[in-house]
């Protein structure tokens, strides 16, 4: 892969820090994090998968048909006239 060096200033001491703390516990180079940090930014993957409701779906709890029971009522409930 071809690469182009940047020289990037006004790095605030404590992005700097982070960074750096951030490189070191993750087990990374300063460079490869910062580079993997730019591509998450302005390169979002095609592969995104939504699971933000994920915990959500099918987490209803067992009503015993009480829903059941109140939608079939409310369906035999004579329609009202126009």
């Amino acid at each position: 892969m071809n690469s182009i060096q940047y020289t990037v200033r006004g790095v605030s001491s404590k992005l700097d820090a982070e960074l750096r703390r951030e490189a070191r516990t993750s087990g990374k180079t300063l460079n490869s994090l910062v580079v993997e940090t730019l591509e998450q930014a302005k390169l979002p993957s095609s592969d995104v998968l939504y699971d933000d409701l994920d915990w959500f779906i099918g987490s209803a709890p067992d009503d015993g048909g009480d829903f059941d029971a109140a939608q079939a009522w409310l369906n035999d409930l004579p329609a009202e006239p126009a």
